[in-house]
């Protein structure tokens, strides 16, 4: 992965042929013409949670239309961090009452949470 400064506070991420940009609020220095970096890492989660909700269902045959997931950050007011994830899945019309829990289970399986609950090391260096 490529990380460059097309301008301004902008960074982009090049990677697999896919140029995801972000930037920073007008109230940061940005122009606001792209998600900030957090909120690109709160998409992965929903993206991540999400693929898992639609595999279940799909590989099951049931029905995906109306199936959606939102996803609200709690924030601790006094660290100014990110307390708690909460995921609502919202099923569609006539899903079985036999696959809720399955659903939530699946759900969890989400790579981008596993790797948040058991965070890898992180090493930066310097090159000239």
């Amino acid at each position: 992965m490529k990380i460059s400064f097309p301008g301004g506070v902008a960074v982009q991420a090049d990677y697999k042929g896919f140029s995801i940009l972000s930037d920073q609020p007008e109230a940061n220095g940005g122009t606001d013409q792209a998600p900030s970096p957090f909120d690109l890492f709160l998409a992965a989660l929903g993206n991540c949670a999400g693929f898992f909700a639609l595999r279940f269902c799909q590989q099951r045959q049931l029905d995906t239309n109306g199936l959606q997931l939102t996803l609200e950050g709690d924030w601790d007011a006094a660290t100014h961090r990110l307390a708690k994830v909460n995921i609502t899945i919202h099923l569609p019309e006539g899903f079985p009452e036999k696959y809720r829990a399955a659903i939530i289970k699946a759900t969890d399986q989400c790579a981008v949470k596993r790797a948040i609950l058991d965070p890898p090391e992180f090493s930066v260096k310097t090159l000239t």
